[in-house]
This record gives structure tokens, sequence and C-alpha cells, in this order.
């Protein structure tokens, strides 16, 4: 990425469907309401040629106090230090605003390189405001329409000398380097580029977003006493403890009957994807009311979509007896999710940071685990080992017998087992097996997928026409005869 570029302006300018249209993807939420986008987003844009980062941001507010619209100001503020340029933006419909003269001295003196674009410009009613943005001092503002993709060469014809002036300036400070560089990989390490897919679910005010501020180490994530802050999953990139991550902040999800909103359910939706796009989900719960009927249901929908499941209990620092509430909740958790039997239960403090290392291991355990692959000869002994501690039923007299097994499949890990009469092999005896691959083959907590095929029993001569060939019946015949 050549640089970063920070999309600015009041609520309901059109930011966050110009940063849809850059990335090529539907990953901020829109809405008409204004005041949608709270936390910032980065993505990776492409516009012609260009290769840049691009950070979605919430709406520019008056508020410079503790509300939450002043945090969000606040958050916005530091994207636009971050960024290497801003592009600030107005809604051309409606013209220049106090306030957006107001922000336009803010930028000035912020950012060194501030682009001016007039959203909503497709039609003639734009006309009197593109003109009203001249008075900003800001230069000649660029005619855009990002619902519609208007504009976007005049954009990229602004960004490329930029462009070209960012990349000048990284080739001139690149540190000189006295080894040659060969594209030639040496092949001898262990591939770990890739990053672990983390989604931080539960239900609202559980402290997410404060958890993961706390595991980055800086306050990126909008936090606050309000419940339902968070509205984008937000995805951040990050290296703990040497392993590198993208973690996942998503919405907090209500039960479905009170979800009445669209914008909640767009928000819950958005945290729903980021489940099914994650290797590890981690519950987080509150202590003060942990494994509500609403936890319950998100921890078994992570095991359902096959994930790797963490349950992590926050807010510990403000337990008192802290052993008899581990205790008590150790015995809640194998009673009401005994689908996820084994997996890790981890207490954690997001205010303090206690308990983030634990956390941290569990996760990389709980990826290992469901990546991990069983050779097949290894799984027939423990087969024949179970099938003579506790055989199958005999249904109608009729004993059911499993022949072979074999691993189809990781992420979860996924068992078949050729049998016959699959459809007659009662659930108890497939918890039984699922119970024993998790015991023996040291696979806690993570989903199992057990699938038993039939294998037939049959004779190949059994439903055959019992007949002696015509040839040799015509002999015997002829035989007979001639007694």
């Amino acid at each position: 990425m050549s640089f970063t570029l920070a999309l600015v302006g009041r609520p309901n300018v059109g930011k966050s469907t110009l940063f849809n249209r850059l990335v090529g993807k539907r990953l901020a939420l829109v809405d008409d309401q204004p005041g949608v986008t709270r936390d910032l987003r980065e993505g990776e844009a492409r516009l012609g040629d260009l290769r840049f980062t691009v950070i979605d941001t919430a709406g520019l507010e008056e508020a410079t106090d503790e509300s939450l619209q002043g945090r969000m100001r606040r958050l916005t503020e530091r994207a636009v230090e971050m960024a290497d340029v801003c592009l600030f933006m107005l809604d051309a419909r409606v013209g220049v605003t106090p306030a957006d003269e107001v922000f336009a001295e803010i930028l000035r003196k912020k950012s060194a390189h501030v682009l001016l674009a007039a959203n909503k410009s497709e039609s003639n009613a734009s006309e009197a405001g593109v003109l009203e943005a001249y008075a900003l001092g800001l230069g000649d503002p660029i005619r855009i329409s990002a619902e519609h993709g208007e504009g976007m060469a005049d954009l990229h014809a602004v960004l490329m000398p930029l462009a070209d002036a960012f990349e000048a300036r990284a080739v001139e400070d690149a540190p000189e380097v006295d080894v040659e560089l060969s594209e030639e990989g040496d092949g001898g390490e262990i591939d770990q580029s890739k990053p672990i897919q983390v989604a931080v679910v539960g239900r609202p005010n559980a402290g997410k977003s404060t958890l993961i501020n706390q595991i980055i180490g800086e306050d990126r994530l909008l936090t606050g006493p309000e419940a339902g802050i968070t509205r984008d999953a937000i995805a951040l990139p990050v290296e703990w403890k040497g392993r590198k991550m993208r973690i996942f902040d998503t919405a907090g999800m209500r039960k479905k009957a009170r979800v009445q909103e669209k914008l909640e359910k767009l928000s819950v939706s958005d945290g729903l994807r980021a489940v099914k796009f994650a290797e590890v989900v981690v519950v987080l719960l509150d202590v003060e009311i942990p494994f509500e009927q609403q936890d319950l249901r998100i921890a078994d929908l992570a095991e359902r979509e096959g994930r790797a499941v963490v349950v992590a209990v926050n807010k510990w620092d403000l337990e008192d007896e802290k052993q008899d509430k581990l205790r008590e909740l150790k015995e809640a958790f194998n009673r009401l999710l005994p689908q996820l039997r084994g997996a890790p239960l981890i207490t954690v403090s997001a205010k303090t940071g206690r308990g983030l290392d634990r956390l941290h291991d569990a996760i990389v355990r709980a990826q290992d685990v469901w990546n991990r692959r069983v050779p097949t000869a290894r799984l027939n002994q423990w087969l024949t080992g179970m099938l003579e501690a506790h055989p199958p039923p005999a249904p109608g007299g009729r004993r059911i017998k499993l022949r072979y097994m074999t691993q189809v499949k990781t992420r979860p890990p996924a068992f078949v087992i050729m049998a016959s009469f699959p459809d007659k092999l009662p659930e108890s005896y497939k918890r039984y097996l699922v119970n024993g691959l998790r015991d023996d083959f040291d696979m806690p907590g993570t989903p199992i997928r057990l699938t038993f095929r039939s294998q037939s029993d049959k004779n190949p001569y059994k439903d055959k026409k019992k007949s002696t060939p015509s040839r040799l019946r015509k002999h015997l015949g002829k035989g007979r005869a001639d007694e």
C-alpha cells in the first residue's frame, strides 16, 4: 500500500458508501439513518492502478465532551492524524453547513493533505452545493457519486500525484541493506504467515471492544458504559505474543424478539457473518450474569458453524469469591453446553488485562486442535478398542457392524465410519464415539463431525435366481429319459 486515505465528514454524507466502493465489497454498514458508523474501519482499496489503505470514520460531531458523540469525534481526529491524505466529504444536495466550515478549519490544522469531495453530485440539484464548496478554501471540489460510481476517474487523477510523492519519499527513507535478496524462500521454516481468524462475540455490554483494545494495546475501538456501541464487525490485524491474528469485534447480540430496528438487524447479521469466517470464536460472558439464554444460543451457533470455541468470562476483577464462582461457572458450563465438552473456560479482565496470556494460549491451542488430523491406522485401532469395550446394539436381533473409519477433513475434524444399518444406530452410541475421540485424541471443545455410511452385508449371489445352466439342465434331463 502506497499511502493511507481517511474519509471524513459529517454524518450521512456517504463515507461508508464510498468506502465499500473503493474496497470492492460491502464491508461497512450503510443506511439512510445518520451516525451508523462509530468505529474506524480499514480496508485495502483499489482505484484503477492505485492500491492504498482507506479508513472509514465516524461522522464528525460538534460535541467535545465525554459523551458518545465526543468520543466518536476524538476517534475520527485520531484517524486524521494517522492518515497521509484526508478526503473531506460534503453532501452536495445539502450544501455547506456551519458544521462543515468548522470541520474544514480543523482539518487544515491537523492534516497536510486535504482533498474536498462533493458527494451525491449526480443530479442538477447538487450544482448550488458544489459552488458553495469553493468557499471552504480546500481547493476545487471533486464531483463524485459514491452510490453510482461517478467521478472515480477524477478522484484517481487527484490521488495519483500524491501517491507518486509518497512512494518516492518511502524509497528515499528506506534503510540501506548489505545483504543480497533472493526471491526463493529457504523452505525450512514453518509458514505462520496466515493470521488466526478470531471473532469475539457476546451480548451487548459484555466488554468485547474493551477486551480487544487491551489486546492490541491502544484505544482503537470505541468503548463506554452504553450498551450496543459497536455496530460494524471490525477486523483488526495484530501480532499477539509473536502470533499473527485477525480479531473481529462484533456487535452485541440480543434476543431475536428484541431486535426490532433495521440497523440493529444489519449489525447482528454482520456479526453472524464474522462468526462464519472465523476459525476461533471467543464467546465473552459477563461474570455478573453468565450463561444467559442468549449466551447459550451464541455458543451453540458457533458450534453448529463448526468453529473452535473459547469461553471467556469478563469483569473477573469485580468478583470477590473467585474460587466459589469459578467452580459454579464450570458446573454450569458442563451442564448447559455439553456439545462443547472440554472447551476452555478462561477468566479475564478486559479493564486490567488480567488473564490475557491464558486467553492467548487457549486461542492458539483451539486453532491447533481445529486443524488436527489423525492417521487412518490409528483411528481403526482405536475403533476396534471402542467396539470391544462397548459393542453396538443389535436392533431386531441383527448386530450393527462398524467396519472401518477414516478422517475426511479438518477445520473442524470430520470422520466417516462405514457401517451396516447406520440408520438404526442410536444417538447415545454416536455420542459415546464422539466423546471417545475427544478424550483419546486430545480434541477438547472443538466441534467433531461423525458420519455413518452404509456398507452392504448382502451376499452378491443372494438375489440371483437359483437355477442350473440350461445346457447342464438339458444334459440331466436326457439322462433321466434314458433311464
